[in-house]
C-alpha cells in the first residue's frame, strides 16, 4: 500500500484524506491546532451551483450529489438574490444570466427582503435553488471518514522541510517530526506555492487574496432566518442571515501574503456603506468582524494533478472561494490521478485543472 502525505487541512486536504484513505496509507498535517483555521473556517458557507467560470462550473454540478444526499446532505433551503441601483443596467444583465438569475418585481423583492430600500434599487433578480452549506458538517463528515479508513490526522504539525531521497519523501514538521511517503499532495491554501519551492518545485502563481465579513446586528424583533443571500451587482458586497444577524461582506479582493488574515476597518466601512445604500435599516451595531483568504491560480480555475516536473508531487490548491462547493468533485479527481484511475471528470474539464497548464 502506497504512503501518501496531505499538506494542509482545510477543505480541500481532509476531502483529499477522505478519498484517498480506502486505498492508501495517508498522513494529514496541519499546522495549525485545528482542522479548516485559515480560509475554510470563514467562508460564506453557500452552494451556488453558477459561481464562478465555466471550469468551476463543472466541478460545481459534480458535487451537487454528494452535497445533496451523503452523510444526509448538508445544504439547506436558501435562496439568492441580487440587486442593482440605476446606472448599472447592463451589468445587472450579464450578472443575472451568468448567475442563472431571473429578474423578479420589486414587490417581489421586497417580500422576500424585506429591508430593500425602494428608493436606491431598482432591479432585483432571484432563485431558488441556492443553498446554504454546512461547512463545519462537510469538514466532520469528510475528517470522519478519513478516519474511518485508518488517515493519520496530525494538527500542529507545521512544516518545517521537504526532502526527496531514493524515491521517499520525507516531510519534517517545526518540532522534529519526519513523516515519510511515495506521494505528497500538496493542499496548503495560501501556503502551496511555499511548499512547491519547499519541495524544490517551481510555484504556479498562486496569490491569496483577503475577503472581509462584518457581523451586523437588526433591529429587536426582526428575524432573518428566511430571507435570501443577497448581492451587490458586480459582487460589490453581499449579505446573508447568520445566527439572529447578518454578515456582510465589502466583497473586498487584496493580494497579501500568506497569513492569519483580520479585516481592515476602512475597508469594512467602505462595504457597508455600499450595502446601507441598498437597504432601509441603519447599520447601528457592529458585531464582530473577521478576513479570510482566498487563494487563485493565475486563471482562476483550481489546480488538481501531478507537478509538471515530479510526477509524485499532487497539487490540490487554487480554491479561491469555491472550496466547498467543489469539494467532493475535486477530491475525487485529485484520488483517480493520485491512484492512477480513470477520473470521472470530463477530458476538458480535467485538462483545464491540470497543473501542467501553466508549464
Amino acid at each position: 500500500m502506497s504512503r501518501i502525505i496531505i499538506i494542509g487541512g482545510g477543505v480541500a486536504g481532509i476531502s483529499a484524506a477522505a478519498r484517498l484513505a480506502p486505498h492508501a496509507a495517508v498522513t494529514l498535517l496541519e499546522g495549525e491546532d485545528s482542522l479548516a483555521y485559515h480560509a475554510s473556517g470563514r467562508s460564506a458557507a453557500m452552494f451556488l451551483r453558477n459561481y464562478g467560470n465555466a471550469t468551476i462550473k463543472a466541478l460545481n454540478a459534480a458535487s451537487a450529489d454528494h452535497h445533496h444526499h451523503a452523510d444526509g446532505g448538508v445544504l439547506s433551503p436558501r435562496g439568492m438574490m441580487m440587486v442593482a441601483s440605476a446606472g448599472h443596467e447592463g451589468a445587472f444583465a450579464a450578472d443575472s444570466a451568468d448567475l442563472g438569475l431571473e429578474e423578479i418585481t420589486l414587490d417581489e423583492a421586497a417580500r422576500l427582503w424585506p429591508i430593500l430600500n425602494r428608493d436606491t434599487i431598482i432591479h432585483a433578480a432571484y432563485r431558488e435553488d441556492a443553498q446554504d452549506l454546512d461547512t463545519d458538517l462537510l469538514i466532520q463528515n469528510f475528517a470522519r471518514s478519513a478516519r474511518a479508513h485508518g488517515a493519520q490526522i496530525v494538527t500542529g504539525a507545521r512544516v518545517g522541510a521537504i526532502t526527496r531521497q531514493a524515491g521517499i519523501w520525507r516531510v519534517t514538521t517545526t518540532d522534529g517530526q519526519v513523516h515519510e511517503g511515495d506521494l505528497v499532495v500538496n493542499a496548503a491554501g495560501a501556503w502551496a506555492d511555499t511548499v512547491a519551492q519547499m519541495a524544490g518545485l517551481t510555484p504556479l502563481g498562486i496569490q491569496p487574496y483577503r475577503r472581509s465579513m462584518a457581523r451586523i446586528a437588526l433591529p429587536a424583533g426582526m428575524s432573518p432566518a428566511d430571507w435570501p443571500f443577497v448581492d451587490g451587482v458586480g459582487e460589490s458586497w453581499y449579505c446573508k442571515p447568520d445566527a439572529g444577524a447578518l454578515i456582510v461582506s465589502p466583497a473586498d479582493e487584496d493580494p497579501v501574503e500568506p497569513q492569519d488574515a483580520w479585516a481592515e476597518d476602512m475597508v469594512l466601512a467602505e462595504g457597508l456603506a455600499r450595502y446601507q445604500e441598498a437597504v432601509t435599516e441603519p447599520v447601528t451595531r457592529m458585531l464582530a468582524n473577521w478576513a479570510g483568504l482566498r487563494s487563485f491560480a493565475p486563471d482562476r480555475a483550481l489546480v488538481i494533478g501531478a507537478d509538471a516536473d515530479e510526477p509524485t508531487f499532487f497539487w490540490c490548491a487554487g480554491q479561491g472561494g469555491y472550496g466547498f462547493q467543489t469539494a467532493p468533485a475535486a477530491s475525487q479527481l485529485l484520488a483517480d490521478l493520485a491512484l492512477g484511475a480513470v477520473p470521472a471528470l470530463d477530458t476538458a474539464t480535467v485538462k483545464a485543472l491540470d497543473p501542467k497548464r501553466f508549464s
